[in-house]
């Protein structure tokens, strides 16, 4: 618990406690930007409170209304906010970015309700295109038509000229149509991939189905957008994430677009938005490298981190448990990074200073994982190291207090507790369900537990994931009183995870996640006092303003 009480000493019990005044320039100066007549949460306990906010440059310089009037000059420019709620900005853990943006302007399948619709809008979305141009874009889900899983002879006929590559939800299982697997090579004598699937029908021909690992062949069939085209991506998930009240994100990515395009936007000035990025750890020399020529970036662009994925997801049933799946007997899941591979990155990244985080989501995956960070911890020994698991869906319970013990960070997604809990009954039975998505008994625990989107497969919206945390009611609306409702959290809870427990994950809590003097000026001001409304409409608040490093970047 060493990292728990840190962070406490770090933020104390007051939000003025966080940075020392003085720490930062100008803290002596008439304010820049005072923002005054508000109710502030400040992120530094369940109920502190204030009322006005001054900022000189880029970080907060006073809060408080006796603060901020006596800090505030003839050149200062005040704002009254009119009894507006205000936040500190929140920090989105885990995003595939540039894909995410990506798709904002690619078909969507998502809510296709039954093969019959979801065929019709593929080719639609073919007509549409010219001839020969890849359609990509879906999001589509199975088990929102009882989970008979899609195959190219659905959609050869609507897509003679087209080759589609749509993805699943999850991002870890493509449909291809025959166009698509000859343009990648792929037919009955393809070997399987390492870490992947080639789905095959009982003549051993493809069906189109293509997961994780082996999704490679056709990334590379597909090929890449220019820099010209990925950075306009960029921009625009960009905007739509500060829309959103979302001021910082770590993109946790299996390939580096994201941190070029971040890197190119940076070179020509402020990105608006704050990036953490998690590289490759099987590539986590070059990173090295990297930070021994340019150091690990700034407060817009950071780096330093690595990721690696361990299994699949619970949808494709390639997540990796110790039992069979019970709607596939045949299956336990895969792992997609071999054990030994996994030991070796690990021990070297972080021998040499950077932080890991590993996909886990199937019980046994988490245990294989959980099991290789206390080796490497042990092998390593003691430092500052912040270990985080990702999305940390399912467990033994013998696992849940290992992150407390371990000092790891769970980095976890509320939004797929209510998504994959309108169907995961279906894969892996009840028993197996009491101790997934368990973010209560993670929290309870004293684990540091932050929370993110992993956008696109839920919405980048923080609302909805708070919503999800404190209520847990499934999409379908049939747990209208909460799934496993033992692990729901408090709202305030929640929104730590979204805020202080964010910058403690990166690194960030003396500069980020709270509402203090000298901490950077990052704040979200909404319609409305997520403490005073039904929990039931917070995704019904509207963000009004969205502030970064002092300057208004939307509203």
């Amino acid at each position: 618990m060493i990292a728990r009480r840190r962070l406490l000493a770090v933020a104390g019990g007051t939000a003025a406690a966080a940075v020392a005044p003085g720490a930062f320039a100008g803290a002596d100066e008439p304010l820049d930007i005072a923002y005054i007549n508000a109710r502030v949460w400040t992120g530094a306990g369940p109920d502190t409170r204030t009322d006005a906010i001054g900022i000189k440059g880029d970080r907060i310089a006073a809060i408080g209304a006796d603060a901020v009037r006596a800090r505030t000059g003839k050149r200062t420019q005040v704002v009254d906010l009119d009894g507006a709620f205000v936040t500190p900005g929140f920090i989105d853990a885990h995003v595939h970015f540039v894909k995410a943006a990506t798709m904002l302007s690619q078909p969507s399948l998502r809510d296709a309700e039954n093969p019959r619709e979801f065929i019709a809008r593929i080719a639609a979305a073919a007509k549409a295109l010219p001839k020969g141009q890849w359609l990509e874009g879906g999001n589509w889900d199975q088990d929102r038509w009882g989970g008979e899983m899609p195959n190219r002879s659905w959609i050869d006929p609507v897509t003679p000229d087209t080759p589609v590559a749509v993805i699943r939800y999850d991002l870890h299982m493509l449909l291809l149509n025959s166009l698509a697997l000859r343009l990648a090579g792929i037919d009955r004598n393809t070997p399987d991939v390492p870490g992947g699937v080639i789905e095959r029908d009982a003549r051993g021909e493809p069906t189109g189905i293509i997961k994780d690992a082996a999704k490679d062949l056709v990334l590379r069939a597909i090929g890449e957008p220019t820099p010209d085209q990925i950075d306009a991506v960029t921009r625009e998930g960009i905007a739509v994430a500060l829309s959103k009240g979302v001021t910082q994100v770590h993109p946790t990515e299996l390939e580096s677009i994201s941190f070029d395009s971040t890197r190119r936007l940076r070179a020509a000035g402020e990105t608006g938005l704050r990036f953490r990025h998690y590289l490759p750890l099987k590539d986590w020399e070059a990173q090295v490298d990297l930070i021994a020529r340019e150091g690990r970036g700034d407060d817009w662009v950071q780096w330093g981190g690595c990721k690696v994925v361990f299994d699949g997801s619970l949808g494709s049933r390639t997540a990796r448990f110790y039992e069979p799946y019970a709607d596939d007997p045949t299956t336990r899941g895969i792992i997609v990074t071999d054990p030994a591979d996994l030991r070796r990155w690990m021990e070297g990244a972080d021998k040499a200073g950077l932080q890991v985080t590993a996909h886990a989501i199937g019980d046994e995956a988490n245990d294989i994982v959980l099991d290789t960070i206390a080796a490497v911890a042990a092998a390593n020994g003691p430092r500052d190291r912040r270990f985080r698991v990702e999305h940390v869906q399912h467990m033994k319970p013998h696992a849940l207090p290992r992150f407390a013990q371990q000092d790891i960070i769970a980095s976890v997604q509320p939004y797929h507790a209510i998504d994959d809990g309108r169907w995961a009954v279906r894969r892996i039975g009840e028993e197996r369900l009491k101790t997934s998505f368990a973010y209560g008994s993670l929290v309870r625990s004293g684990a540091h537990v932050c929370m993110g989107s992993d956008w696109p497969v839920a919405p980048i919206d923080p609302l909805t994931g708070l919503d999800a945390a404190v209520n847990r009611e499934t999409l379908d609306g049939k747990n209208p009183h909460g799934w496993h409702p033992e692990q729901r959290i408090t709202l305030a809870q929640a929104m730590r995870g979204y805020t202080r427990e964010g910058a403690y994950a990166g690194f960030n809590e003396t500069r980020l996640g709270l509402i203090a003097p000298g901490l950077l000026a990052d704040l979200a001001v909404w319609d409305s006092d997520f403490f005073a409304i039904d929990s039931h409409s917070l995704t019904k608040i509207k963000a009004l303003r969205t502030i970064v490093g002092g300057i208004q970047r939307f509203g």
